[in-house]
C-alpha cells in the first residue's frame, strides 16, 4: 500500500510530505507534519540562519526516539531545485551538502526526516573563509544555565569594548550561543585562533567561572567556551532548529531579555507565536560585520606575553601546525 501523504505549497514549490501522522516526538505526540508546520511558521528565520551555508542534517527516519543519522552528503533523490555546495572535510575528502536558498529546501529536508539543521560558519561564495565567529557557552558538571547567562553578560561587555555586535540564542540543550558576524577575509585556522583569544580574555576576567581547557578533566565546575566550534566542519544547531534530544528550540533572544531567559520556554509549540509577535530577532545579523584583526593581535599577544600558544583540536583532525600534544594530561603524566 502506498504511504499516505499530503502536499504543502511552499512559495512556488509543492513539497510532498509522506507519513505526515508519524509521531516524531514521543513526549508530546508531535508528528512529522507538525515539524514541517513549525518550520513554515518560522520560515524567514530558519532560512536566514541557513542561507547559502553548507548544512549537515540530523535525520530521524523513525522519529526522535529512533536512530539518528548524521547526513553530510545530500540524500539521494533530491529535486533539481534543491541546491548544494561542495565542501572539504579535515580528512581531505569532499562532499556536496545541502545549501538552503529557499524555505522549500528546509521543508524537503523535513520530508527526508531531518529534525535538526547544523550549518557551517562559511557560505558557498567562499566555503574556506568563515563569515561567522561562534561563541559557545557550555555548562560543565556543577554549573548550569544560570551560570552560562552570567558568562554571556561578560561576553557582551567585552564585545561592547571591541565595538562588536553579538547575537545570542539558546542552544536548546544546556547553554548559550553568541554569534558574531565577521568579514570573510580569513581561513578557518585564523578564525578559530581569534575565537580562542576572545575566550581566553573572558577567562582572565572570570577565572573562577570560565574555562578554555579542552580536556574535560581540567575544566572543573566552569562554563567551557568551546573555541573549537570555529574549526572546519564543526557545526552548531542553527537558530530556530529543533533539538531532538530535548524537543526545545535553539531560540534567538535579545540581550534585554537574557537575565530572565528560561530554556524550556522555547518549544515547537510556543515559538510560532513568539515569531509572529517579534519576528526574527537575528534579522540584523548581517548589518555590522566585525574585523577580527584585533583578536588575531590578541592571539599573538597570548603566545608571546602569556605563553599561551595554540590549543588542542578535536580528535578527528590531523595534527595541526603549532598544536600542543593532543593527549589527556593524566595520560601524559603516566607516559
Amino acid at each position: 500500500m502506498a504511504s499516505p501523504f499530503i502536499e504543502l505549497e511552499v512559495g512556488d514549490r509543492v513539497v510532498k510530505i509522506t507519513n505526515p501522522d508519524r509521531v516524531y516526538f514521543p513526549a508530546t505526540g508531535a508528528t512529522k507534519l507538525n515539524l514541517a508546520e513549525y518550520y513554515l511558521a518560522v520560515g524567514d528565520g530558519i532560512v536566514r540562519a541557513l542561507r547559502e551555508r553548507p548544512c549537515m542534517l540530523h535525520r530521524f527516519p523513525e522519529g526522535t526516539g529512533g536512530e539518528r543519522i548524521y547526513q553530510k552528503r545530500i540524500p539521494k533523490g533530491a529535486p533539481d531545485w534543491v541546491e548544494t555546495v561542495q565542501v572539504r572535510f579535515p580528512s581531505g575528502r569532499a562532499a556536496d551538502e545541502l545549501c538552503v536558498t529557499e524555505l522549500a529546501s528546509v521543508i524537503w529536508a523535513v520530508q527526508m526526516s531531518s529534525v535538526e539543521f547544523h550549518p557551517w560558519h562559511s557560505r558557498r561564495a567562499d566555503t574556506e573563509r568563515p563569515d561567522e565567529l561562534r561563541i559557545d557557552l557550555d555548562p560543565q558538571p556543577g554549573t548550569d544555565f544560570a551560570d552560562a547567562v552570567e558568562v554571556a553578560g561578560l561576553v557582551r561587555e567585552l564585545l561592547d569594548e571591541l565595538g562588536a555586535v553579538g547575537w545570542p540564542k539558546t542552544s536548546g540543550s544546556k547553554g548559550l550561543h553568541i554569534y558574531l558576524r565577521i568579514h570573510p577575509e580569513h581561513g578557518f585556522t585564523q578564525v578559530r585562533r581569534a575565537a580562542l583569544a576572545f575566550a581566553r580574555e573572558v577567562e582572565r576576567r572570570a577565572p573562577e567561572l570560565v574555562t578554555t581547557k579542552w580536556w574535560k578533566e581540567e575544566r572543573g565546575e566552569s562554563i567551557f567556551i568551546d573555541y573549537n566550534q570555529n574549526a572546519r566542519d564543526r557545526t552548531i544547531a542553527s537558530a530556530y532548529s529543533i533539538r531532538a534530544s530535548t524537543g526545545l528550540v535553539s531560540a534567538p533572544i535579545s540581550w534585554q531579555e537574557l537575565a530572565g531567559v528560561r530554556m524550556e520556554d522555547y518549544t515547537m509549540a510556543t515559538m510560532p507565536a513568539r515569531f509572529a509577535e517579534l519576528g526574527d530577532l537575528h534579522a540584523g545579523i548581517d548589518d555590522n560585520p566585525f574585523d577580527i584583526s584585533v583578536l588575531l593581535d590578541w592571539s599573538e599577544r597570548d603566545e608571546h606575553e602569556f605563553d599561551q600558544g595554540d590549543a588542542p583540536y578535536p580528535p578527528n583532525f590531523p595534527k595541526m601546525e603549532g598544536e600542543p600534544m593532543r593527549v589527556q594530561p593524566s595520560r601524559a603524566k603516566k607516559s
